[in-house]
Order: structure tokens, then sequence, then C-alpha cells
């Protein structure tokens, strides 16, 4: 199930005796136990019927024993385990012995009044326990992975569309490009974004500079398209206001996003099919007229040295084969004289 088929199912008081909710990506996790939190229970049913645990400050014959318990004047009792990664049971193999056996059987048939939700974050329960299979059979299984690279900024767009905005491309890059794959992070600039434009506007690279502190001309994005150029004097203004602002411009995202850049400008080079462009790259197909100019700039072989380049600089930038006395700055403009020349 989805987190939003969870939630509708909630929504309709359509409970599981057992939520697992689990994965690398916490965004969607924290949705539904928010949500939970909130709405399951009423205000007056919370004072006696609502638990909140940690993983790392509880057991498994705690979390049993409030479990087996029934709900006081209510129809369900909500117990929620944060951090459920951390319960010394997650961390072992299968156990075996009355303990083991006594926990299983609990989850083999669990109290229908009790709703136990484990939030097992940052991490994925190991399938072949039979307590996972136990809880695929009774209960819930939601799995949240992170969002890959190509279809971030897809999903900014459908997250700004739920919303009842809309979002320029170019805008919905530029958010992609800075903010990286952290949904919460991107969640809570979006909501910046709403409070202070209203729905009848279209979102665009002006508000994103305003609102969230990017800037419009210097950033990642405008180095690719001077690159993919040869505008040296747009690069050079660039990199400069990179040297000059090394916190909102760092080193290890800049030069992560440059080798993203020119990993899909060599793969744009081989494919059999170049009207798949869009697809293959990953990229929405606005972008596919920047990525031809590109390669039209930079052949195959000149892009796989610009690869080892960009390698090459991010060990001297962490310190290996360099005297430690050069600048991220200083280092970023060796680097693009290089690519450029």
């Amino acid at each position: 199930m989805s987190a939003v088929e969870i939630i509708k199912d909630l929504k309709a008081r359509k409970f599981k005796p057992l939520y697992l909710l689990q994965g690398e990506e916490p965004y969607y996790i924290d949705q539904v136990i928010d949500y939970m939190e909130n709405n399951v229970l009423s205000d007056g049913e919370r004072g006696f019927n609502q638990t909140v645990l940690y993983g790392k400050d509880t057991d498994m014959a705690t979390i049993l024993n409030a479990a087996k318990r029934y709900p006081m004047m209510s129809e369900y009792q909500l117990i929620i385990v944060k951090e459920a990664q951390d319960l010394k049971w997650a961390k072992e193999t299968e156990g075996s012995g009355k303990e083991a056996e006594v926990i299983l059987n609990y989850f083999e048939k669990p109290l229908p009044s009790t709703i136990l939700v484990l939030a097992y974050k940052y991490a994925n329960f190991d399938k072949r326990k039979k307590i996972y299979k136990a809880i695929n059979s009774n209960g819930v299984v939601f799995q949240s992975d992170l969002v890959r690279d190509y279809k971030l900024m897809p999903w900014i767009e459908e997250h700004i569309k739920e919303k009842g905005y809309k979002i320029a491309p170019q805008a919905a890059a530029l958010m992609a490009e800075y903010l990286g794959t952290d949904l919460s992070k991107i969640a809570n600039e979006v909501e910046k974004l709403c409070l202070n434009i209203s729905k009848e506007t279209t979102i665009i690279t002006e508000h994103i500079q305003k609102n969230i502190g990017i800037s419009k001309e210097y950033n990642v994005f405008e180095l690719q398209k001077a690159l993919a150029t040869r505008n040296v004097l747009k690069c050079n203004q660039i990199v400069n206001y990179f040297a000059n602002n090394p916190k909102a411009n760092p080193m290890v995202m800049v030069m992560a996003n440059l080798n993203s850049y020119f990993t899909k400008i060599l793969k744009y080079h081989y494919l059999p099919n170049k009207n798949d462009a869009a697809k293959e790259l990953g990229v929405s197909p606005y972008f596919i007229k920047d990525y031809e100019t590109a390669a039209r700039t930079f052949n195959d072989a000149k892009t796989f040295d610009i690869i080892s380049l960009l390698r090459e600089y991010d060990l001297k930038s962490k310190g290996l084969d360099s005297t430690g006395n050069t600048t991220d700055g200083e280092l970023l403009k060796e680097m693009l004289f290089k690519m450029i020349h």
C-alpha cells in the first residue's frame, strides 16, 4: 500500500492491528505517523489509549504488555513505536526459545482492538523473519524508498500540484538540483512558497530565489547551461559567486550535480534512438534541447575526459593529491578551465 492509500483507509476508519512502516526515506513514514497520532483517536480517548514509545528506550516485553491491554472507553488503543529499528530484536537474527515464541505468537494473532505501529526508519526489516511474514499476513507493510534523482523533478511538480499550485519546469529543476532527495526538506520549502504565492500564480525561478534563497543567476543549473555553450565569462562569474558563498554552494554539491549532468551527456551520446532521450535520461522533455546542445559542445571523448576531471578534483577537494592550501573555489576555477579548454 502507498502512504496515500493507508491514510485513505485510516480516514475511513479501516484499521489493521499491525503496521510496519519501513524504508530509507522518512518523509512518508512521518506523514502516516503524524496522521495516526492526530486522527485515529479523539482528544478524549488519547489520554488512556494512545502510547508513543521509542525503540532505543523500550523492549518487546514492554510493547507486548501494552498491546495486550484492552482499550478504556474506546473501541481501539493506538501504540506507536518510533525508531523501531533500534529495538534489540530488530537488530538480531531470528531468535529462539520461549521469549521469541511469545513475540511471534502475538504478531500471528494480534489483538483486534490494538493498533500497533512500528516506524522502522532509515532501514528495512528482514523479510526472511517470521515476524515480518506475520505482519504482512495480519497487517500492513509500507515500503518507503528514496526517490531517485531522475524522479525528483516530477515529484516536486506533483507535490505542488496536489496543493493547488503550478510550477514552471525550470523552477522545479532548480529546486531538484539544490535541495537534493530529502523529501522532508523539499516539502518544508514548498510550504514557504505556498505561504507567499497565490494559487493563481505559476511558481517561477524568481520565486525560488526570493523565498528559498537560491540565486536565479548563480547556481549549478545555470553553470551547466554556460558550460554547454562554452560561455567562459558566465562560467567564471558563477564560479566566483560559488567561491564567495561556499556555504550556499558547497563543493560536494556542485561536484555531485556536475557529475550527474555529464554522465547524462555521455549516456546521450550512446543512445540508439535520440527520440527516447527524455525517458532514457530521466529528465523532463523541456530540457532535452539543453542536452543536445551540450552533446554538440562536448563529444564523447571530451565528456569522458570531463568525468575523469570531476573524479580527480573531487578527490583533491577531500585532501587527496593536494597540498591542502588550495581553497574549494580555486579548485573549481582550475577544474572549469580544463573542462572548457
